[in-house]
Formats: structure tokens, sequence, C-alpha cells
């Protein structure tokens, strides 16, 4: 065996080069259809699905809006959406995987009303790290965390920050009660980013309305190309 070399198989990132190809055809979709992308990205319990849900609140009568639910198992965010007034939804089960990926968007689109929809929810599974580097072709990558999790997120996990196009702080209701630094998170965060923070609680309703009135800003005037990585 002397004298041989070892290999090494860059697995991670052929997977990445795929599913950005993917992720490319369906900006391309979405954008032909006229539908709006958020990818939403936050920990368990951070208040992906309640953000959600109070935005089709807020926008019903102006936006048709559907969701593509990413759970391990299961479809109960997919029924409190509907419940809520989403025009229609889809629940993606990854059976383990820890993120979504631009294929498992692509198979859910063949159930979705796409072309009936102005704005479309991408809710991830659970986590801060792996969904960061898988593109699925939206338009804005929303970070999302709650005060009850601590003002040291963007220290620990500080990738999806940077990368994220806007930041929402959800549970502003609980900061006292959490003993949550606001003026830290702030220094840590634009240490990241200049990107537009949110801070609201999805429970009460406060700050709920500059959020919508953002994001529906944006819906209705898109922005540019996708970037990739």
């Amino acid at each position: 065996m002397a004298g041989r070399n070892v290999k090494l198989l860059r697995v991670e990132r052929s997977a990445l080069a795929d599913n950005d190809a993917v992720a490319r055809a369906l900006r391309r979709r979405f954008r032909e259809a006229g539908v709006f992308v958020v990818n939403v990205i936050a920990a368990p319990g951070a208040g992906k699905t309640s953000l959600i849900v109070r935005t089709i609140e807020h926008l019903r009568g102006w936006a048709r809006v559907g969701v593509l639910e990413g759970d391990i198992v299961g479809n109960l965010d997919a029924q409190r959406v509907l419940a809520a007034g989403a025009y229609d939804a889809v629940q993606i089960n990854t059976g383990g995987q820890c993120h979504l990926d631009a294929s498992m968007v692509e198979q859910a689109l063949s159930r979705l009303l796409l072309e009936e929809l102005d704005l479309l929810f991408i809710e991830n599974v659970g986590n801060l790290i792996c969904p960061t580097h898988w593109v699925l072709g939206e338009d804005l990558t929303v970070c999302l965390v709650s005060a009850a999790e601590g003002h040291d997120k963007p220290r620990k996990y500080p990738e999806v920050f940077a990368k994220s196009d806007a930041i929402v702080l959800n549970k502003i209701d609980l900061m006292e009660l959490s003993g949550f630094d606001r003026s830290e998170f702030v220094r840590h965060i634009r240490a990241l980013t200049e990107a537009p923070l949110f801070e609201l609680s999805c429970r009460t309703g406060e700050g709920m309305a500059g959020w919508t009135e953002w994001l529906w800003a944006r819906v209705r005037r898109p922005v540019g190309p996708m970037p990739m990585g």
C-alpha cells in the first residue's frame, strides 16, 4: 500500500452544487408564477408557525398566502396555518433530515396551488445550523429567534444571522422574565449584519404591523436575483 495517495471525496460540495441547480430552477418557476417566497429559519419553539399564522391574519384580504411546512414527522403545523386562513398548505416530512432541500420543495410544489398564490412561506425544520447552507429558491431568508432563548444566539450561531435578509425577535413580552438583554442582542446582531430587525410578540400582536407592512412592500416590489451560497 506504500506510495498510494489518499483520495478525498467532497460529498458536501457536490450535494450543495446539485441543490443550487434545483434552487435556480425553482426561483425561475416562482418568478413565472408571480409568487414571492420567504424561507423562515429558527430553532424549535421560537415561534415560526406563530409568525406565519399572525402574518396570514394581518394580510387577510390583501394576499393569498401558501405555506410549505417542514417537520421531521406529523402535520400539526400545516393544519394550524390552514385553520388560520392560509390559501393552501403542504406538509413536508423529512423523516429525520435536519433541513429542507430544494428537491423536497420541488416535489411538494406538485401538490400546491402555486399559480394562485401571492406569497409563499417555507417553514424550515427547526434548526439554526443545517438550513443555513441550503437555498430553496426563496426571495428572502428570515431568521427568527425568541427572547426566551437568550440574547447570545447571534454569538453562538453567527452564520445564519449574517446570511439572513431580515431578523425577527419574537416573544418580546417575555424579555424581563427571561433576563433578555436587548442591548447586547442588538450589538451582536449589528456586528454581523445591517439587515432589518423586527421586535414583536406573536402572542400579544405587539410589533406585528411593522413586520407585515415591510414584508408586504417587498412582496409588491420583488428583489433581485437569488443569492447562491
